[in-house]
């Protein structure tokens, strides 16, 4: 286990090929696939190549990446929180997406905000922005709390959506 942050409930850590029982459930959340979208990701070994494709190689590439998020009591996962690089932003921008029945306990704010730390403070990140469907308005508020603020539409090269950039106030 890779730990890379630890807050006063959770432990945010490299993901692992054993994460991959983990990955099916939660990218094959109803939520997941509305906000995010379908990643392909219906077995095991299809969790496998995403892990390795994506969170995986973004930390061989680049340092960073997607990290699994799960309770320091028990170590039960519960979600993901990181770091992604995409060839179609200037900026890295934060991600996250938790399992239902841990929303609403502030999990996501204690992630988001330490995995923001880190980017600035450890990873020396000037900037980090998030991007979002405009109708995700839970992200959208985590987002606020987080101190971004809504400042433009893009298009995704990758699938033509539109998505809110939101980025640090000024």
């Amino acid at each position: 286990m890779q730990q890379v942050i630890e807050t006063e409930r959770l432990i945010v850590r490299k993901f692992s090929i054993e994460d991959a029982p983990f990955i099916v459930e939660l990218v094959n959340q109803p939520s997941w696939l509305r906000f995010i979208g379908d990643r392909g990701v219906r077995t095991i070994a299809d969790a496998e190549m995403y892990l390795l494709k994506g969170p995986i190689a973004s930390y061989e590439r680049l340092g960073f990446g997607l990290y699994m998020t799960g309770l320091k009591e028990g170590h039960a996962p519960i979600g993901m929180c990181g770091l992604i690089k995409r060839e179609s932003l200037d900026d890295v921008d934060i991600g996250f997406a938790f399992l239902p029945q841990y929303w609403s306990k502030g999990y996501a704010f204690e992630a988001a905000s330490a995995v923001m730390d880190y980017g600035r403070r450890v990873l020396k990140l000037d900037r980090i922005v998030a991007i979002v469907t405009p109708d995700n308005e839970r992200s959208i508020k985590l987002l606020k709390r987080l101190g971004l603020v809504f400042d433009s539409l893009i298009k995704v090269p990758e699938d033509g959506e539109e998505l809110a950039v939101y980025a640090p106030g000024v």
